[in-house]
């Protein structure tokens, strides 16, 4: 089995299972419990809680853990506009972003919000003066992903940024950061909230983090919090929490020899690919870990099964809109050809240069036999 849909998820590193399971043995104790068992797991909370804050340059104090990045970008969301909505109901947002933003987008205009969706050049990356345009006086959050999870398109955070104090706007910035993690450097001084996940950078599912400013205020999410958990009120997933810092560690210790072995993958992939009668729709302005490419002839769900029957495995856009029409290429070409029939091919460095090889002799298989049909 060749895998290629690391965007998605990846799988767990042995050295992360292993910090998961000793946590599961060794630290039994609840860290709000004020006996010897929980003070020992507070302790541990806070030494990995420190080791994530200071990788992501932040106090430990913004680190807020969750289920994942989903409920971090709904929470952040609907957090921010239940706090603010009485400066106004607009907010500006994009097509770039994942599911899990555009649903809470839908919502919010169905009970009153007005939502501004901004331009996209042709080359992917958001107009700018479009969106100095569209911040106004009412608007209470703005919301861009730094990596689009599609496509790889990567966004201008500081940019952005200093056009939202350029209007003296006192709209909140939250982005979505779960693709960034381990494959663009970015600084959370550009923004006051922002969305991560362990799952996406080789640690298990089920974690996630939101990173909310210190001086932005909230009201909580869930009830019941304490101090180790003021936002987010529950007894702390220990194991997932140690596991995700593990995780951290060794992706900030190896970022630049990985980062390099991807790019080099992505440029054979690319001249494979470029063989062929297809669109290739991510540039040099995207992360090198998202190869997307729209088939024109060949409808993505289509090709997707047929090439897994050869035992590879890649996606049609994300993994929570596969087999729907790619938002993001509809809004960039407007072209059903090219928004319908694409596919994604995401890599790691754990991909091998073997496995891409053996990618393109089943990609030639496939695309030449439905072809044909």
């Amino acid at each position: 089995m060749i895998y290629l849909d690391y965007s998605a998820t990846t799988p767990v590193l042995p050295e992360v299972l292993d910090s998961y399971i000793q946590v599961t043995k060794d630290f039994i104790g609840n860290a709000n419990s004020i006996h010897n068992l929980g003070v020992k797991s507070k302790e541990l909370l806070i030494k990995a809680t420190v080791q994530i804050s200071d990788i992501l340059s932040c106090s430990p104090k913004e680190i807020i853990y969750t289920s994942g990045a989903s409920e971090s970008n709904t929470f952040a969301i609907m957090k921010t506009v239940e706090k603010y909505q009485k400066r106004g109901k607009h907010i500006v947002t994009s097509y770039l972003e994942h599911k899990s933003v555009l649903e809470t987008m839908d919502y919010l205009k169905s009970i009153g919000f007005e939502i501004s969706y901004v331009k996209l050049l042709e080359n992917g990356q958001i107009d700018l003066e479009d969106l100095e345009k569209l911040i106004r006086e009412d608007t209470i959050l703005v919301s861009i992903c730094a990596v689009n999870s599609e496509v790889g398109f990567k966004a201008p955070l500081k940019t952005i940024k200093q056009i939202i104090n350029k209007k003296k706007s006192s709209a909140v910035f939250h982005s979505d950061m779960t693709q960034a993690l381990g494959k663009r450097t970015f600084s959370l001084a550009d923004v006051d909230l922002a969305s991560f996940s362990s799952h996406k950078i080789y640690a298990p599912k089920g974690i996630g983090i939101l990173y909310k400013k210190k001086d932005l205020i909230l009201n909580p999410m869930i009830f019941g919090t304490t101090e180790n958990a003021p936002f987010r009120g529950g007894t702390p997933a220990l194991p997932l929490i140690v596991s995700f810092s593990k995780a951290m560690r060794i992706m900030n210790e190896n970022f630049e020899k990985n980062l390099k072995k991807v790019e080099t993958l992505k440029k054979n992939l690319i001249k494979g690919l470029s063989e062929y009668d297809v669109q290739i729709n991510s540039n040099d302005l995207c992360v090198p870990h998202i190869v997307n490419v729209s088939l024109k002839k060949i409808k993505s769900e289509t090709f997707v099964r047929a090439l897994e029957k050869e035992g590879v495995c890649i996606s049609t856009n994300t993994a929570c809109s596969s087999l729907e029409e790619s938002t993001v290429l509809k809004a960039l070409t407007n072209d059903k050809n090219i928004s319908t029939t694409s596919i994604r091919i995401s890599i790691s460095h754990l991909t091998t240069n073997e496995e891409i090889e053996r990618f393109l002799v089943s990609f030639k298989r496939t695309y030449e036999s439905l072809l044909l049909k």
